[in-house]
């Protein structure tokens, strides 16, 4: 079953598109944020199951927030994005505690729900 999704990047267009993907495959996006900070606040708030996160961010990196989210109570899944691709973060994503990465050029319902199940 699709669970709640908080939106993480800085570029409203991005967000935008995630938002629309992610609803038309059955999740219920609870909120956007477009920096490290908004989205630890955003999280405390709005409790989301799941974090779709950018590793480029303008305050902190998405490593840096996956790492923090990872120290909560009760901790969202991450699943990473980045306009480069997979191979630019393939050390780093296998030592964080993210369930995954996605390039945004293949972010898809399919691909998300696969790291997220």
């Amino acid at each position: 079953m699709p669970g709640t999704v908080l939106i993480v990047d800085d570029h409203a267009t991005f967000r935008a598109l995630a938002r629309r993907m992610l609803e038309a495959h059955g999740y219920e996006v609870v909120g956007e944020a477009d920096s490290a900070a908004a989205a630890l606040d955003a999280v405390a708030r709005l409790s989301p199951t799941v974090v779709l996160l950018d590793v480029q961010l303008p305050d902190v990196d998405g490593f840096a927030v996956t790492e923090e989210l990872a120290r909560g109570e009760h901790p969202p899944a991450v699943v990473l994005v980045s306009s480069r691709d997979a191979s630019a973060y393939r050390r780093r994503v296998s030592g964080s505690p993210a369930r995954g990465f996605l390039a945004k050029s293949e972010l898809t319902g399919a691909a998300f729900a696969t790291l997220v199940a």
